[in-house]
């Protein structure tokens, strides 16, 4: 069976113009495979999430307290993480080769899974605790739907970081810890 997001040998680099090829050095093969597919909706996540949390969630920081400095360092890190292997992947097949199949992207994305379904879930607390009595009295205060849709959405983030880290631990060779007792 072909591992996701793999390229295949028939399969040509780059973008076709006319009658050649350029960019050869991007593997867009990856980027459209489900692999590459799932980097990229967790960096849509991502983004989403840390866009409302600063518009949004940083003018009621008093408010909500830890939660945001939780979130928002979660959705950081994770985003520069996947961002960081979504760049390597698309510039070398050796790399996705390499790491794909390593302890390090099922660490990861386990950790990055974790960590989005603890700070959505605290993120969660804060808003009904804090900033659901708010809404109900001052109108126009759009912090409380705006933070809701953040930890909905670092929900799902958590979830696409869990199915990660079990595809990558299927790939993961058993072989390298072996080796390391030997």
């Amino acid at each position: 069976m072909a591992s996701l997001g793999v390229r295949r040998m028939n399969q040509p680099l780059g973008i076709r113009v006319c009658c050649c090829r350029i960019c050869t050095c991007i593997n867009f093969g990856f980027v459209l495979s489900p692999g590459g597919l799932l980097k990229l909706m967790q960096l849509g996540l991502a983004t989403l999430c840390e866009g409302l949390l600063i518009r949004y969630g940083v003018p009621y920081a008093d408010s909500i307290g830890q939660a945001l400095t939780s979130f928002l360092a979660t959705t950081g890190h994770c985003f520069t993480t996947t961002g960081i292997l979504l760049l390597c992947y698309c510039f070398s097949d050796k790399s996705y080769g390499l790491i794909r199949q390593s302890l390090f992207e099922t660490l990861f994305h386990g950790l990055a899974s974790c960590m989005y379904f603890s700070s959505a879930s605290y993120m969660g607390f804060a808003c009904v605790v804090w900033l659901h009595p708010q809404f109900l009295v001052r109108p126009g205060f759009w912090a409380y739907p705006a933070m809701t849709a953040a930890y909905y959405m670092g929900y799902a983030a958590g979830l696409l970081h869990a199915i990660d880290a079990y595809l990558s631990f299927n790939l993961f060779s058993p072989d390298e810890l072996n080796y390391a007792t030997t």
